[in-house]
């Protein structure tokens, strides 16, 4: 069942005409829950209280899978608008993007040059740069990136996705940089990666143990209090400092539990996604862990929304039906 809702929740992410329906409606489907605002003063105003909280964020400007150079350079301003409004306001922030935003399907040292752009100018304001991993047909490539660049910057980082047969000798490839340690929000064929979730549960919990005792500084990515009670109990247990990791959730989620874990002392950080392109991004949110769709159906669930679900289902169903008459 729960593989069945992953996979409904996939099709949708990828379906253009809701995004663009999504896009149309935007904040009236109450997105605003869940996406810092569509502009960049909209997402300052939103970071801002979270820092008042003793939240550090960092920063997401939505879009992904781009396929033009204008896209991808228009894409590369933003971000670098991002970075200097970061350091102009003096915001606890650093930055997340998405290789293939910048231009990783167009060309490799296209996305490159963009990449080495927004790096230096968040390293002349020492802002830390994360690079989000995506999809297996990306994995590799967006390794490459952070080992070119690497030779230059040391305010890079990235993420390991433990659904991933290979995150175990990644996270050991690249434990002395700052990892932020994900299941994974794709589809990916079972020669790649695992697909029953306790399998990637069992090794999302060893690959924070491992970082945690041999890497640099180690984000951990999860709403789920049962990994955030166990990291609890195996920092204290390891004397691991709390300067080592923080504890990462995203905008609008659990928002009681963040602030609970400052109170408590940890580091902590809001992942902070901003922008019009924030359909695809919240689907992937709900495929990762259906259990998120509990935490918003209250505030995020109207008329319209009920709509976009509906097509969405037809469209699902529909789809597996041509699947299965071919």
């Amino acid at each position: 069942m729960e593989n069945a809702i992953r996979d409904f929740f996939m099709h949708l992410s990828q379906n253009k005409v809701l995004n663009q329906g999504a896009k149309r409606w935007g904040l009236k489907l109450g997105a605003q829950h869940v996406v810092a605002g569509t502009t960049i003063d909209e997402m300052i105003a939103s970071i801002k209280k979270l820092n008042e909280k003793g939240i550090a964020c960092t920063i997401d400007n939505l879009g992904e899978f781009v396929y033009e150079k204008v896209e991808a350079t228009g894409a590369k301003e933003q971000i670098l608008n991002v970075i200097e409004a970061i350091h102009t306001n003096n915001l606890d922030a650093h930055i997340s993007l998405k290789p293939s935003q910048l231009g990783l399907d167009i060309d490799y040292h296209f996305c490159r040059n963009n990449l080495k752009e927004i790096v230096t100018k968040a390293k002349k304001y020492e802002i830390f740069v994360n690079f989000d991993m995506e999809d297996h047909a990306r994995l590799q490539q967006s390794f490459d990136l952070l080992d070119d660049l690497s030779a230059d910057y040391d305010n890079i980082g990235t993420v390991i996705q433990a659904y991933f047969f290979r995150a175990i000798e990644d996270i050991k490839q690249y434990k002395n940089y700052r990892l932020r340690i994900v299941k994974g929000a794709y589809k990916e064929d079972a020669t790649v990666a695992y697909q029953d979730k306790n399998e990637i549960d069992q090794n999302y919990i060893e690959l924070i143990e491992w970082h945690l005792l041999n890497g640099k500084f180690t984000s951990i990515a999860t709403h789920d209090h049962y990994v955030i009670n166990h990291v609890k109990d195996f920092v204290k247990k390891h004397g691991i400092p709390k300067e080592k990791f923080e504890f990462q959730m995203l905008y609008g989620f659990r928002e009681e539990m963040q602030y609970e874990l400052v109170i408590d002392g940890y580091n902590f950080c809001t992942y902070v996604p901003f922008g019009e392109d924030w359909y695809g991004y919240f689907m992937r949110r709900l495929a990762e862990r259906p259990q998120n769709l509990n935490l918003l159906v209250k505030q995020v669930f109207n008329k319209k929304t009920n709509t976009i679900i509906g097509i969405g289902i037809v469209a699902f169903l529909l789809g597996r039906m041509t699947k299965r008459k071919g």
